[in-house]
């Protein structure tokens, strides 16, 4: 019960309350203290929603700490779950101050930490641990037996950037973790969940605690907005860099300055070092290559006009070293730094205030860039400062639809304009995932030395995450994983499951701890030191150059047995292929573009050249049909653009492939080359007049099922199943191609032929 007292403040443990006094604190934030009462008495699962910087991990564990200071032996008494390595050595340097005025142990537990670590916390477990899910899991494989003793005395599990998890293959193994270690304690652990970003709190609070989201209390900031200040630069593909912006000339062999997409690079670049120079700045560049690519012209350009480089690429290829490098950087000061980076710093790993944030292209997701932004403008009367920068191609006969359209431009204003509108996209409904599924499987075998069926379906299915999942539909995929073709698993004589020969194998790899897919990694070395990794997309040689850890390399020698890939300098190079990249855009994001083309008005964020490819893409639009109608094109090529989000359009893709048209999505349209008007037109009829297909047809359509790192094991009834209830949505086929042809009449679509 707890104490009574009109200050939350009042409900915390005297040694905390001394802790805050000591910090010379004058209050604590509003989220701070709506957290107190909730977590302090427990019994309930918690969000804590504030933005980047709001105070949520004091929010989570002062009153957590509360609870357990005067117990805090006994094994580990509070689990910290982290997506990020980083973020956990951040929240260990944090932790560890609060929780040495307690005379309370603070654990690291991940790849990076030693040996001998990790060893003092299994034999005297206590306090708090910071762990990944990859990590869990391998405690859970490798020392099952000891679960009981570890978290036997565990008070609450708190999971650090929760939207980061919701929605992933990843995040469904973080549920089945949180359940089995419930199962294995043989009690409930409170669950309290931290974010900056949540579209929709029902959803976040069904995955934090699956099937019981009424029971989620919320804690969320309600204060004001920081203010903000915002452009978006457009800039035109050009044939050439102009020679006075080139930092040096391009050596003999490397790929020609004519190069389009080069030259645009060269205008940001320039427009980046003279509006960042000399101050604190992120800039989110997008995929690896292009964060390599615009380091290195920076740095080039630094040494054009003969000053030190402040600019230093950040991705998690890598190595520690340099991250923590240009994180210390910002962190400390006092030296001026921009980081270019991929996603690795939009979560909250402590990097100190900085001024303003880049965005190079579109986003993907709203809730992406809000998390962004959220990195500046943090300190009291500050406003937040974003820059977005989106290329178009020069306008031409030959352009297709989409870049008539200026999409990029369209999708970027779009996504600011509902960042302004405070929404953000709200977490997926859950489905059908046969492949984590498939792994969980294998990790509670390996975790209890063999199960019974009926054990393992109703811990991870019946009261577990898997709950799509009905029994016939489980004891086929263990029929899938015992298969003489699979042997990753066999049953004994009394029906115990065990691990086969493969299984075994399988599951003693430490690449068995993660359930994403990550290519083969060759380690980059330079003189002795090893710069990151490589996923090795493409082959290299010797001779070949490339552009990594923000500077230009030629490939001296490849080591395949070692996977080492030795470089020297050199004066040429382009980015590796680092792969991955893209994802997936929501039907709220489709809706704001076309409700922009349908308008007059002209967002006051954009720039002068941004606002003329605003007027080229409206044009195209009505010139195209569009503000009539979403069927456009005429008998060699039609293109349809239904406005609606990726899953659905690779869905209506495949309905329309089903009845005999090459359909293919084109990034936020379908293109159906060689078929006539007619056959498109027809095929859409009779869609918006039939019921909904069967998603398991559909999904026999694609060649790509096989998308989940264990759907190899699966069979392929199972992988239909799993495929069509992540990748596919056809409740809105209907309605989807009746409003394609709400206008298309035989005169209006003969018009629009003669248009493209």
């Amino acid at each position: 019960m707890l104490p009574s007292s009109s200050d939350p403040f009042d409900l915390l443990h005297p040694g905390i309350r001394r802790w805050v006094w000591q910090q010379g604190w004058s209050d604590l934030r509003p989220v701070q203290r709506a957290a107190i009462p909730p977590l302090v008495a427990g019994g309930q699962d918690v969000i804590v929603a504030a933005q980047t910087a709001g105070g949520k991990t004091e929010a989570a564990f002062l009153p957590l700490l509360s609870r357990i200071a005067d117990e805090p032996a006994g094994g580990f008494r509070l689990l910290y779950i982290s997506p990020l390595k980083a973020l956990i050595n951040d929240q260990f340097r944090r932790l560890d101050a609060l929780c040495e005025a307690l005379e309370m142990p603070v654990f690291r537990w991940h790849g990076d930490v030693s040996s001998a670590h990790k060893q003092k916390a299994r034999q005297r477990p206590a306090g708090v641990l910071l762990i990944t899910p990859e990590s869990l899991e391998a405690t859970f494989i490798r020392r099952g037996l000891e679960v009981p003793r570890l978290f036997g005395a565990l008070d609450a599990v708190v999971i650090d950037e929760l939207h980061a998890f919701i929605g992933s293959d990843r995040g469904r193994q973080l549920q089945s973790l949180l359940h089995r270690l419930e199962v294995s304690v043989g009690r409930r652990l409170t669950r309290v969940g931290l974010s900056a970003t949540l579209g929709d709190m029902v959803l976040a609070a069904g995955f934090l605690r699956p099937g019981e989201a009424e029971r989620v209390a919320l804690v969320e900031d309600r204060a004001a907005e920081q203010g903000l200040r915002l452009q978006l630069r457009g800039y035109v593909r050009s044939s050439t860099v102009p020679k006075q912006n080139q930092a040096e000339p391009e050596p003999a062999g490397s790929e020609p300055s004519e190069d389009a997409d080069l030259a645009v690079l060269w205008a940001m670049g320039e427009h980046l070092f003279r509006t960042l120079r000399g101050g604190r700045h992120l800039v989110f560049a997008g995929r690896r290559g292009t964060v390599e690519e615009l380091s290195d012209l920076l740095r080039r350009i630094c040494e054009r006009e003969a000053v030190p480089n402040e600019f230093f690429p950040h991705h998690a290829s890598l190595s520690r070293e340099h991250r923590e490098f240009v994180e210390a950087r910002l962190r400390e000061g006092p030296l001026p730094t921009t980081a270019v980076c991929t996603s690795t710093l939009e979560l909250g790993i402590d990097i100190g205030d900085v001024s303003s944030v880049a965005q190079i292209g579109p986003p993907w997701s709203v809730t992406s860039l809000r998390q962004r932004l959220g990195r500046s403008g943090r300190r009291d009367g500050q406003s937040a400062v974003l820059r977005a920068y989106v290329a178009e191609a020069a306008m031409a006969p030959s352009l297709s639809p989409l870049d008539m359209l200026r999409c990029g431009l369209f999708q970027a204003a779009a996504m600011v304009q509902l960042l302004l509108n405070r929404w953000v996209e709200p977490p997926q409904p859950a489905t059908v995932d046969l492949s984590t599924l498939a792994h969980q499987t294998l990790a509670l075998i390996a975790e209890r030395g063999g199960v019974q069926a009926r054990f393992a379906w109703e811990t991870l299915c019946r009261t577990g995450p898997f709950a799509l999942v009905p029994p016939p539909q489980y004891a086929e995929l263990l029929r899938a994983l015992g298969s003489a073709a699979t042997a990753l698993i066999e049953q004994a004589a009394d029906g115990t499951l065990l691990l086969g020969p493969a299984g075994e194998r399988l599951v003693d790899h430490y690449d068995f701890y993660s359930v994403f897919l990550s290519s083969e990694e060759y380690r980059v070395i330079a003189a002795g030191t090893t710069l990151g990794t490589l996923p090795v997309v493409t082959p290299l040689a010797p001779g070949m150059t490339i552009i990594f850890s923000g500077r230009r390399w030629r490939v001296a020698a490849v080591a395949d047995r070692e996977k080492l890939i030795e470089v020297e300098p050199s004066s040429a190079g382009r980015p590796p292929p680092f792969g991955g990249g893209g994802g997936d855009l929501h039907d709220v994001v489709l809706g704001s573009m076309r409700d922009l083309y349908r308008s007059d008005a002209v967002p006051v964020f954009l720039d002068t050249t941004a606002r003329d490819l605003l007027t080229e893409g409206r044009a195209a639009f009505v010139r195209l049909g569009l503000d009539c109608c979403g069927v456009v094109g005429d008998d060699s090529d039609v293109w349809l653009f239904p406005w609606v989000g990726t899953v659905k359009l690779g869905t209506l893709a495949l309905a329309l492939r089903a009845r005999s048209l090459d359909a293919s999505v084109r990034g936020i349209a379908l293109e159906i080359p060689g078929a006539s008007m007619e056959a498109v037109t027809s095929a859409l009829q009779a869609m918006a007049a039939a019921p909904p297909p069967d998603p398991l047809e559909l999904a026999r359509a694609t060649a790509t099922r096989a998308v989940g790192k264990y759907d190899a094991h699966l069979s392929d009834a199972l992988l239909l199943h799993s495929y069509a209830s992540q990748r596919i949505d056809v409740a809105a086929l209907p309605r989807i191609a009746a409003e394609l042809l709400a206008t298309a009449d035989d005169d209006r679509l003969a018009k629009l032929s003669s248009d493209i």
